[in-house]
């Protein structure tokens, strides 16, 4: 069992949800960067999602636009990021999932990436814009291992068929997408979620993480009683950008991770 797995099994026995964090590597510096996520790991995060900066992204919204930006203008690169997994498996257990676009994975080798970033202590990779008619070019020098997961993306507009078949391929977890859009835009809908998440339990037993539009505790809250895990990026990120000439960032996104981690427990008051 790896430890995605075993992440979700050990919240399951709690009866907890998963608190999944995204951050940009290398923003906005790398010694910041690692620090700041470091202290986000150390305050509770589940499952670290940590962003290979590109730049031309298609799902991130401008809060995660800019901080790939600032992170590309001090050298980020996917070979920082697994560099940076490396540092951070020295100091933490908790699962880590690389997020990119293709593009950086594709120059950098697909047999290549597999081997560092599993050298690194990367658990797992999710890759935004590669179908699964195209990933056989990334997963073919995997092996059958099962200890570096491949995480599968499912939009609102998904059909049911099509659902069905990126659940069978999938591993670690499902990324669903709470709407359409861009990562950080506003108008959460609790009941469409619901309803998502009900449709694609019936292709799966994999754990379901819903990301995009998640703003505040109080919705991950909401969505909660629903979902095995909620997706927070941009309410990060936009912490960073706000303050990242403050001393107190680190504590600042340290307490975040507390807030949103108290409205996923099973005694957290629902609005």
């Amino acid at each position: 069992m790896n430890r995605i797995d075993r992440r979700f099994a050990e919240l399951k026995k709690r009866n907890e949800k998963a608190l999944v964090g995204f951050v940009a590597s290398g923003d906005p510096t790398p010694s910041a960067s690692l620090e700041l996520v470091t202290a986000m790991c150390n305050a509770g995060l589940d499952i670290l999602e940590l962003g290979v900066p590109f730049s031309d992204p298609t799902a991130d919204g401008p809060v995660i636009q800019r901080a790939a930006s600032r992170a590309l203008k001090q050298g980020a690169t996917l070979a920082g990021a697994i560099e940076m997994t490396g540092k951070l498996r020295r100091k933490t257990d908790i699962p880590i999932i690389l997020f990119s676009y293709y593009n950086p994975i594709f120059s950098y080798g697909a047999e290549s990436f597999y081997r560092d970033a599993r050298a690194a202590g990367a658990d797992g990779v999710l890759v935004v814009d590669l179908p699964p008619e195209e990933s056989r070019e990334l997963t073919g020098c995997w092996g059958d291992a099962g200890d570096f997961a491949l995480i599968r993306l499912v939009a609102p507009t998904t059909p049911r068929d099509r659902m069905k078949k990126i659940a069978e391929n999938g591993s670690g977890f499902l990324y669903l997408v709470s709407k359409t859009g861009v990562t950080g835009s506003s108008g959460l809908d609790v009941r469409s979620v619901r309803d998502h998440v009900t449709v694609l339990r019936g292709f799966t037993n994999l754990p379901i993480c819903v990301g995009f539009g998640i703003n505040n505790p109080a919705d991950a809250g909401l969505l909660a009683p629903y979902v095995d895990g909620v997706v927070i990026g941009s309410a990060f990120e936009r912490a960073i950008e706000e303050s990242t000439d403050n001393p107190g960032l680190v504590n600042r996104l340290a307490e975040q991770v507390r807030q949103y981690k108290a409205a996923l427990l099973p005694t957290a008051p629902q609005a």
